[in-house]
């Protein structure tokens, strides 16, 4: 499990995954979120913009990342 600390009130959905280098860009990092590889908080979310919140879990593959 990853944990990811915010600094703002959120973070856009495919920014935190580049961030955490899980992907190589952004642009591919848009591409997993529209493909529907990404579960938040339990449920699949493709919107590459979502604003994740401190609370949140992201899932995608095996690696879940906790937001703080």
């Amino acid at each position: 499990m990853i944990t990811f600390k915010l600094e703002d009130d959120y973070i856009e959905l495919y920014k935190l995954i580049k961030i955490l280098d899980l992907v190589d860009s952004g642009a591919q990092a848009k591409i997993i979120v529209a493909e529907g590889h990404v579960i938040r908080n339990g449920e699949v979310e493709t919107r590459k913009r979502a604003k994740i919140i401190s609370g949140d879990t992201i899932q995608i593959a095996d690696v879940i990342i906790e937001i703080k």
